[in-house]
């Protein structure tokens, strides 16, 4: 499922979200291709200046809210990852 993905006030992520079965503490979400929104013309892959991994776990504890995103903005993240 694509997902809004705020991490905290100055950085929100779109990307597919997958839940795991974890250890309290360990990471919980697969964030699959996540991209830096910051507008819908200014979508770049996360983390792309340190690495080209693609697939990233964190802990939902370290997630502030995750919400739907708009078509477009769906539309457009699926142009970027396809």
């Amino acid at each position: 499922m694509i997902k809004c993905v705020m991490l905290n006030a100055h950085c929100t992520l779109i990307a597919e979200v997958v839940e795991i079965d974890a250890e309290i503490g360990d990471p919980n979400c697969k964030l699959i291709h996540p991209y830096v929104y910051n507008s819908i013309e200014d979508m770049v892959p996360w983390k792309a200046d340190i690495t080209n991994q693609t697939e990233f776990m964190i802990r939902s504890e370290d997630i502030l809210t995750i919400a739907d995103p708009t078509g477009t903005i769906i539309d457009k993240y699926t142009e970027l990852t396809a």
